[in-house]
């Protein structure tokens, strides 16, 4: 019998391009908390990650000095987390980090149509970060940029530092007609607490 609980906890980090994800990625893999968890995101090269982190690399899932192990998703979200399972002693918490361009959509229902991720698996939450300075332009614009506030748990919004306070107000104003459900986090340059 396995000594690891049952479902590991998976959080799912979206927002649209520009919007900071590769600046709180950055920030969250260098935290103490974040020591036992496996990150996945879309492409290794984007997300600037500090090279003297990677102690151990194959061709998908590599380890870091501060003990967080990462992968990058290339093809199927399923085979990645198949693959992370055969390490599972090495991790209790999984990040994935969706494009900029992503509907969290189809990867939130990855954890709920799969039976055998499902039974390892449990979604606690969809993060996305929104661009204070730029939402207005690209909600006109973009369905991707939609979807994510949609599917949100929490929406950071991000670069408060560009935009007063009124236009602040609005704007979660805004987010809230999209989302009434979402925890609305106000932050700038991607500095929020794990």
């Amino acid at each position: 019998m396995s000594s690891f609980p049952k479902n590991i906890g998976i959080s799912v980090l979206t927002g649209f391009l520009g919007s900071g994800k590769t600046t709180i990625l950055s920030s969250l893999i260098k935290q103490k908390q974040m020591s036992n968890a496996a990150i996945i995101i879309n492409e290794f090269g984007e997300v600037g990650i500090d090279q003297a982190l990677v102690i151990e690399a194959d061709e998908e899932i590599f380890e870091m000095s501060n003990g967080c192990i990462c992968c990058t998703v290339r093809g199927d979200l399923i085979r990645v987390l198949g693959n992370l399972m055969k390490r599972r002693d090495k991790f209790d918490y999984v990040l994935v980090e969706t494009t900029g361009l992503a509907d969290p959509g189809p990867v939130a229902q990855t954890f709920f149509m799969d039976d055998e991720i499902g039974s390892e698996f449990a979604l606690d939450g969809i993060v996305t970060l929104v661009d204070a300075a730029h939402i207005n332009q690209q909600l006109g614009r973009s369905d991707e940029s939609t979807e994510q506030i949609a599917f949100a748990d929490v929406l950071v919004l991000n670069k408060t530092d560009l935009v007063n306070g009124e236009g602040l107000d609005g704007l979660e104003s805004r987010l809230r007609d999209m989302n009434r459900m979402a925890k609305i986090v106000r932050s700038e340059k991607a500095n929020v607490p794990v």
